[in-house]
């Protein structure tokens, strides 16, 4: 009892003035912390740490030091990295990509040339077919798998043309009636059997497994497929050449030094040069055309090792020799092989290149003959899906011509096109192929070839699709831009087949949004309605219709705007789905967060966005994600948070109150409007100055309820707590008191349920701190809140120490006594005159009690049956096991005497004797924070009202750990 008795007497201002930090004024010239700091690459030879200049404040005054730049010593390790890097190797760096797309430099393939890995996928995704394959295996064992050849190579008596007789002509095995598939797999399996053959030194027989393989590209019984087929075979063609040219280069390693990228042929030995020859005359051996052409063009990069001009007179021979090949698919695959080829080994070679696609011009018209319309009319293929079964070729060796091309190629081009007669697979691929400027630049142009082009052959929407694809990169000339959409749209809008229609919508819709306003905006959506209801055709193209909306709010972010255009909300309306809905919403909700700059009251955002929040809130379900309902919820809440109508605080609370019942399954959104009726509250107070008339105050008492039904909806019970907390402080300070007391007794009642461990982030936690730092901060609030008239004295803090000793504390936990120790804290708080803080217009108990030694009495009584606790805890830790415990807590406490009590009287200063004696008694004091303590109270004895810390200091003596 004599603790609160003898609480010391504070005076709050003189000790906040010795707290504070000195001030010494500095002559900060132009320096600033917060100034941008100028990294200086160095150009010192030696890298001296003192030498070297990293990151320096431009002007910074010499008396100021930067604490990051004094640890290093005026080196960072980054500037230490560029100035050991040479300027220019850095300088190539930074520019290169820049550089590579501006220069017109054809020597090598840089990054932005788009490579074959990356068709691939899209041309098997693409080519597909339903029909039997069949395919022939040379010595097919069992599984059907390439076995072993046996004698064949071992005799080394046959010559090599014999082998490559015995290679032709040998036993096949036919599959019939296999898959798409099964072919894949077999595809699949005869590439490893190739690495399998050439990994166990059988090359003769890998390459029997090659030829096999390309003689499958002359065979198109399967038409449709083809396009695929090429994909799979060509794989196992690189295969072959990577394999080759690895072979031959590592014969080439001389005392273990390997040849650099850029070798010469002088470089290369014998030995080297001997089997590589050797294998093109394997290869020139070969019979027939197309494996010969084939096999040749796979290992084209090995002529590097026999002479310079080696692929340069290579490839005008192998681009004559697929003028033999009579049917124009195979050629025309056969000649995106070798610009393949080509492109990889010698890019520069355009000549070549050119020489192959106006090859290829000049056969065109076998397309339209006889032979291959037979065979059409054989397989049931029409014109234009036959036709769409080149684009891949054509394309991929338009894209080899036109890198790094000038503009005058395309001009070249669009001219042998109208010699064709406008040929519309050409002009497609022509397209695709060139920059987007270019075509941009001659939009009109390509217009009016695609008027003349065939209807019957290649797809006229197909063309302005590749259009549209162009535009979207790069604008055309600004006169032409209405005539240009008009024109495609005459076109896209008579397309009957939905697919087709939405196909081309989705890329003009692009053009539409970049170039025009929200009326064309909204005539393309209309259209696009009208196109894709009938009979639910919507269904069946989501991705595209989900690709419209990205590309509209992309462009059109102002959503008073976007909302404005009439048909975009039935648009929204086609995603029946509820997941495609959901990630649509999602998409508008994000745009809306990124974009919307200022806070909004417009109402026509408000229903819509209201509509998109709660399409999303009620997809949530009980097999709905975690991770799924808090990203709902923070798309919601950051809607909630950019709604304002002023100072109409009416109007905003209303708005609150639609919301929680439009959103109750998301707790995070809950929480949100909880926070926001509490801000109107205090925005409320803001604007009166504290000084509530009859209807403000009516309506802060109206937000306080909104948060006192609301938050025991909640699940979280520390979300609870703090709420309660946090709200009680917002009514206090709008001196709504008997709801502060409804809002505090509410959390007292919630203390016993807290429960042992808790889930933070997914994983079990004990709560015992969450639960002391909760308990601190309410100490904190109570110590203003003014007692109720008909409660009795400090109910509420009575009725909180009650539910402290009634909670069942974990037997190796201390965490009671030290909330015990810091509600000692607060009735010392509580003895004062005037209190450390108070609440605006809110009279604590200090002004109720003035002082009064009744009121004084009561604190004495709790603070006694405080104290007894702490004690008796003490006594409890005196086993062996507990002495650490026992010491921290002992001098925890002695801390608190010593910052609250009044050491003047003999009591109490021999209590603290005491305790400083227990805490260092079993040796686990920790001796630096016993110095400290020490030296604190030294320093406190010097100032007059503490003399009496000087005998206080003489009788704490400080024990060795012995």
């Amino acid at each position: 009892s004599c603790f609160l008795r003898h609480a010391r007497s504070r005076n709050y201002a003189s000790e906040s003035e010795v707290c504070k930090l000195e001030s010494v004024p500095l002559d900060f010239g132009d320096y600033h912390p917060l100034k941008p700091i100028t990294v200086t690459e160095s150009k010192t030879k030696k890298m001296n740490r003192k030498e070297s200049t990293s990151s320096t404040s431009s002007s910074s005054s010499s008396s100021v030091m930067d604490p990051l730049s004094s640890v290093l010593d005026g080196t960072d390790p980054l500037s230490l990295f560029a100035a050991a890097a040479d300027p220019v190797t850095v300088t190539a760096t930074m520019d290169g990509t820049r550089r590579k797309r501006d220069k017109d430099d054809s020597s090598a393939v840089g990054s932005d040339f788009e490579p074959w890995l990356s068709k691939r996928g899209e041309i098997l995704a693409r080519y597909t077919t339903t029909e039997k394959l069949s395919i022939n295996l040379y010595m097919g064992s069992e599984k059907g798998k390439a076995a072993t050849t046996g004698s064949a190579v071992s005799e080394k008596v046959r010559t090599r043309l014999e082998e490559l007789d015995d290679l032709e002509e040998g036993s096949q095995k036919e599959l019939l009636n296999l898959t798409q598939q099964d072919y894949m797999n077999r595809i699949e399996e005869l590439n490893q059997s190739l690495k399998d053959a050439w990994s166990s030194d059988q090359k003769v027989k890998a390459l029997k497994i090659v030829i096999q393989c390309s003689k499958l590209l002359s065979d198109t019984t399967v038409i449709q497929f083809y396009p695929s087929k090429f994909v799979l075979i060509t794989d196992i063609l690189d295969t072959f050449g990577k394999l080759v040219y690895d072979r031959i280069l590592s014969m080439c390693v001389d005392n273990r030094v390997s040849l650099p990228d850029n070798f010469s042929p002088e470089s290369v030995n014998d030995t080297a040069k001997e089997t590589c020859l050797n294998w093109f005359f394997k290869i020139a051996s070969i019979r027939e055309l197309i494996p010969r052409f084939y096999v040749e063009a796979a290992i084209l990069k090995c002529n590097k090792f026999l002479s310079k001009m080696g692929i340069s007179e290579c490839l005008p021979r192998l681009t004559s020799m697929i003028r033999g090949i009579g049917d124009p698919l195979v050629a025309v695959y056969a000649r995106a092989y070798l610009c393949r080829v080509g492109m990889e080994v010698a890019p520069q070679l355009k000549e070549s290149l050119n020489k192959n696609f106006f090859d290829f011009l000049l056969t065109f018209k076998q397309i339209h003959g006889d032979t291959v319309q037979n065979q059409l009319v054989g397989q049931c293929v029409e014109m234009p899906l036959y036709l769409t079964l080149y684009s891949p070729a054509i394309d991929w060796i338009l894209q080899c011509i036109a890198y790094h091309a000038p503009e005058v190629l395309l001009t070249e081009m669009m001219e042998r096109c109208k010699k064709l007669g406008n040929n519309a697979l050409l002009l497609n691929s022509i397209m695709s192929a060139f920059r987007a400027e270019f075509i941009a630049a001659r939009s009109m142009d390509f217009i009016a070839m695609i008027k003349e082009c065939d209807e019957s052959g290649f797809p006229k929407h197909l063309l302005f699709r590749s259009l549209g694809l162009n535009l979207a990169l790069a604008d055309p000339p600004e006169n032409d831009r209405l005539q240009i959409l008009n024109e495609a749209w005459k076109v896209i809008t008579k397309l009957k087949n939905p697919q087709d229609y939405i196909d081309c919508a989705e890329v003009w819709v692009e053009y539409t949004c970049r170039h025009f306003t929200k009326r064309e905006v909204n005539t393309v959506l209309a259209d696009v309605i009208k196109h894709m209801t009938p009979d639910r055709a919507f269904e069946d193209a989501y991705p595209q219709l989900q690709s419209i909306i990205q590309k509209v709010i992309t462009y059109i972010y102002d959503f008073s705007l976007l909302f404005s255009v009439e048909k975009f909300l039935p648009f929204l309306d086609m995603f029946q789905k509820e997941s495609v809905r959901v990630e649509v919403c999602k998409c508008i909700m994000e745009s809306f967060i990124k974009h919307q700059q200022e806070s909004t009251k417009d109402p026509v955002i408000l229903n819509a966005l209201l509509h998109i929040c709660k399409t999303m809130h009620d997809s949530v379900n009980a097999l709905t994600l975690e991770d799924e309902k808090r990203m709902l919820a923070a798309l919601i809440n950051g809607f909630i948070k950019m709604v304002s109508f002023g100072r109409d605080f009416e109007q905003q609370l209303s708005f609150y109150v639609e919301a929680r019942s439009m959103f109750c399954n998301l707790e995070p959104v809950l929480v949100q409007l909880i926070h926001s009726v509490n801000q109107l509250a205090m925005e409320t107070r803001k604007v009166m100055k504290g000084n509530h008339s009859r209807k403000t105050a009516a309506f802060v008492r109206a937000c306080v309820a909104f948060c006192f039904i609301t938050i025991p909806s909640l699940s979280s019970i520390f979300t609870r707590l703090n709420l309660y907390l946090h709200s009680g402080q917002v009514a206090l300070a709008n001196q709504c008191l008997s709801q502060a007391d409804a809002f505090f007794k509410a959390a007292v009642s919630l203390v016993p349920e807290v429960p042992k461990m808790i889930s933070v982030d997914g994983k079990m936690r004990p709560s015992d701190t969450f639960l002391l730092e909760f308990l601190c901060n309410f100490f904190s609030t109570l110590l203003v809140v003014p007692d109720h008239p008909e409660q009795g004295v400090l109910f509420l803090v009575r009725g909180l120490l009650n539910v402290i000793q009634d909670y069942t504390w974990e037997d190796n936990s201390d965490d009671k006594v030290r909330i015990y120790t810091n509600v000692l804290h607060l009735l010392s708080a509580m003895t004062q005159e005037a209190y450390i803080y108070h609440v605006d217009k809110v009279d604590s108990n200090d002004a109720l009690y003035g002082g009064d030694s009744k009121f004084l009495g009561e604190i004495n009584k709790l603070c006694e049956t405080v104290i007894a606790q702490i004690l008796e805890h003490l006594k409890t830790l005196g086993k062996e096991e507990t002495l650490k415990r026992q010491s921290q807590l002992a001098l925890y406490f002695f801390n608190t005497i010593v910052a609250h009590g009044d050491l003047r009287n003999n009591k109490l200063n021999q209590l603290s004797v005491n305790l400083w004696n227990l805490a260092q008694k079993h040796g686990f004091a920790d001796t630096k924070t016993m110095v400290k303590t020490l030296d604190y109270i030294k320093r406190q004895s010097q100032q007059p009202e503490m003399s009496h810390f000087t005998d206080l200091a003489l009788r704490l003596p400080l024990q060795s750990r012995t």
